[in-house]
């Protein structure tokens, strides 16, 4: 019984070895080149000038409080980095100096009415009808923008004459 199974596995095996023989016949003498990976140049773009800054706000005179918000913040913001809460009259100048109207401004007192510093100055310039709101404080710099008040002003509360 063993001798039909053993003849099986011999013609198996020689039946294996000739098609290995055989295909080995197609194979070309020379055989091509298999072809390898080559990763393309990564190239770093060049860069054609200078990077520039984003340009600093501007003032747009006759604008909307809206238009003039982000000067509006600019201007404060680089004065508080400079020089902290200050006081009421060196922000006024800074803003008048900036091109905002001094008679479009309102403030608060810089001391409160014992005498004590007060903790914040706030500051507001009317544009047309509504307000830029500016509130300096040893904690830092907001702002906001709000509707001009029924009163015509924009500050609610005790503000000081800007009369220099």
């Amino acid at each position: 019984m063993r001798e039909p199974r053993l003849t099986r596995l011999l013609v198996a095996v020689a039946i294996a070895i000739a098609i290995g023989i055989s295909g080995s016949g197609c194979v070309a003498k020379n055989p091509a080149p298999v072809p390898t990976y080559t990763p393309a140049r990564s190239e770093s773009p060049t860069p054609t000038g200078t990077p520039t800054a984003p340009a600093d706000p501007v003032l747009r005179p006759g604008g909307s409080a809206i238009a003039n918000r982000a000067y509006f913040m600019f201007v404060n913001s680089r004065f508080f980095a400079t020089r902290g809460m200050s006081d009421g009259r060196s922000i006024v100048d800074n803003l008048v100096a900036a091109g905002f109207v001094k008679q479009d401004m309102e403030l608060t007192p810089d001391q409160t009415s014992i005498g004590v510093a007060a903790d914040s100055i706030i500051v507001s310039v009317r544009i047309k009808s509504s307000c830029l709101i500016g509130q300096f404080a040893a904690s830092g710099y907001t702002d906001t923008l709000a509707p001009v008040l029924g009163t015509g002003g924009c500050l609610v509360g005790t503000t000081r004459p800007i009369d220099w």
